[in-house]
C-alpha cells in the first residue's frame, strides 16, 4: 500500500485523487465524516491538501477497503491512532512483527505513547533533557505546520495585492 507522494507543500483535490486512486466526491464525503481530514481552502475556495492529509486519506482508504471497517469503526480507529492509543500499521515492521492484534492489545496495560506528542519533561526537573529525539521530532512537526500556515498567509497576501 506504499504510495509515492510527491515532495510538494500543497496538492489540489485532483492530484490527491490521482495519488490515492479515489474520486473527488469520496474525498469530500470523508472530510465530512472524519475530523482528522480537514484540508485548508485557498481564497477561491479550492481545497489545499498537505502531505499529512494525503497520508490520512490513504489510511482511511486502507481501513475501509482493505481492513473492512465501517465508517463509524474507521472513525474510531483513526481517532485512537491519532491519539496514540493504537499502533498504526506503518509503525509495525513490514514482516508483521509488532502488528496490532487483539491478542497483543489484551496484554497491554498502558497505551504506547505517540512520538508526535511526547511527554515534555518538567522545567523543575534538573535532569530533564529537552534535546531528546521525541521532542525534536515534535518540534520539527510544529515547525513544518507553521511553515504551511506562513505559506498560506503569504499566498493570501499576494492575491489581495
Amino acid at each position: 500500500m506504499e504510495r509515492k507522494i510527491p515532495n510538494k507543500l500543497f496538492f489540489k483535490i485532483g492530484e490527491v485523487c490521482e495519488i490515492t486512486d479515489t474520486q473527488p466526491y469520496v474525498l469530500r464525503y470523508w472530510e465530512s465524516e472524519f475530523p482528522a481530514l480537514a484540508p485548508a481552502k485557498n481564497t477561491s475556495g479550492q481545497r489545499i491538501y498537505r502531505r499529512r492529509d494525503i497520508e490520512t486519506v490513504l489510511r482511511i482508504k486502507q481501513l475501509l477497503y482493505e481492513e473492512g471497517f465501517t465508517i463509524a469503526g474507521a472513525k474510531k480507529r483513526l481517532e485512537a491512532e491519532m491519539a496514540g492509543r493504537v499502533e498504526t500499521p506503518s509503525a509495525a515492521s513490514p514482516s508483521g512483527e509488532g502488528a496490532v492484534t487483539p491478542q497483543s492489545l489484551a496484554g497491554q496495560q498502558t497505551p504506547t505513547p505517540d512520538p508526535r506528542t511526547p511527554d515534555l519533561p518538567s522545567a523543575d526537573d534538573p535532569s530533564s533533557d529537552l534535546t531528546n529525539a521525541a521532542t525534536r521530532a515534535a518540534l520539527k512537526e510544529v515547525r513544518e505546520g507553521l511553515r504551511d500556515i506562513l505559506t498560506l498567509l503569504d499566498r493570501d497576501d499576494r492575491s489581495r495585492s
